[in-house]
């Protein structure tokens, strides 16, 4: 699929748009006031994979968490701040790589100048971000309700209060709890700037729900070549927001770096215990970063013939079960030994 070309955005040592990989973030849930546990979480999300870490930055205590967990990570941060620019202005010079937030909900002109020409300085890209919830008042007056069309607005209307001040390392974003709407307001946005653009279904719900939300949303856009940056959000551990969001990549393929599963659904013809051990292989190689395709399939009829294109697989038999590469079988082993000696033929790999 072809991406939409956008700007290139530097944070830390990654860059966002067109030109770059599509990144993976996260945010932290951990209460700002608990530093230990939320250096102890952004080192879970890096080791999942996560490419960007938000933390939420509500007072100037929480300003030592940007040190404290860049001692400890090396990727990139963002403060999420809202309404309070000197919050903005400390956690730039406390080594922020990126700021979210919204220059009209923080007073004046004054003070969105002195955050543009900070980060200016200091060469911090900034995120705005909108959401149904968060409509300004003379756009609800025009549209009557929240639209895409008043998300998309809203997002150009907050980016042209810094553009005022020569300011244009931007990245948007435009989520609503709503899935047709986010994917409408992205695609106008799509083609009235070439900012960079951070897809997600925001308040998407608990695991299951959240993922399927996600999955249509977000996966809908990079389908049709929009968006840079994503994030599954879910009402759950954040490491699952990024095995969630790299499984979406990985979908698409958009994103190679891991394994890729195929496994069929089981019938009748199925004589082992195929749905446990399809999840335990994932688990087992989830930190995989292998660039293969495992099968897990639950017969002969689908086994070597169907999957053939996969790197390695296994097939289930009556108790026992067939490991093949590329389709040709290559030995026979019990039921109880084929996760090992499929762990073992992939190390070899």
């Amino acid at each position: 699929m072809q991406r939409r070309k956008t700007k290139s955005v530097r944070l830390g040592n990654i860059s966002i748009g067109s030109d770059s990989e599509i990144t993976v973030q996260s945010m932290l849930n951990i209460p700002s006031t608990k530093t230990e546990e939320s250096v102890r979480q952004a080192v879970e999300l890096e080791k999942a994979g996560c490419d960007i870490i938000r933390l939420a930055i509500p007072d100037m205590n929480a300003i030592q968490l940007i040190p404290a967990i860049k001692k400890e990570v090396a990727v990139p941060l963002v403060a999420d701040i809202h309404f309070d620019y000197r919050l903005a202005l400390e956690a730039a010079a406390a080594g922020i790589d990126k700021i979210r937030i919204n220059p009209g909900n923080i007073g004046s002109d004054d003070r969105v100048k002195k955050v543009a020409d900070e980060c200016r300085k200091r060469n911090i890209p900034i995120r705005i971000g909108v959401n149904s919830g968060s409509l300004e008042k003379h756009i609800l007056e025009k549209y009557g309700k929240p639209t895409p069309q008043a998300l998309c607005d809203s997002a150009l209307f907050h980016a042209s209060l810094l553009e005022k001040f020569d300011f244009d390392n931007i990245v948007l974003s435009m989520k609503s709890s709503n899935v047709d709407f986010m994917v409408q307001a992205y695609e106008l946005a799509a083609e009235q700037t070439d900012y960079p653009l951070h897809l997600g279904v925001t308040e998407a719900g608990t695991e299951r729900m959240g993922i399927i939300k996600s999955s249509i949303g977000i996966g809908s856009l990079l389908l049709r070549g929009i968006g840079d940056t994503i994030r599954v959000s879910l009402t759950d551990s954040p490491v699952k927001e990024v095995y969630a969001a790299k499984d979406i990549l990985k979908a698409l393929g958009l994103n190679n770096s891991g394994v890729r599963f195929i496994s069929c659904p089981t019938c009748g013809r199925t004589r082992i215990n195929l749905i446990e051990l399809a999840n335990k292989a994932e688990e087992m190689l989830k930190n995989c970063k292998k660039n293969i395709t495992v099968a897990i399939m639950g017969c002969i009829v689908n086994g070597p013939g169907e999957a053939r294109e996969a790197d390695i697989g296994i097939a289930g038999g009556d108790g026992v079960g067939l490991i093949f590469k590329k389709g040709e079988i290559i030995k026979k082993v019990p039921e109880d030994q084929l996760l090992s000696e499929l762990l073992k033929e992939i190390e070899g790999m």
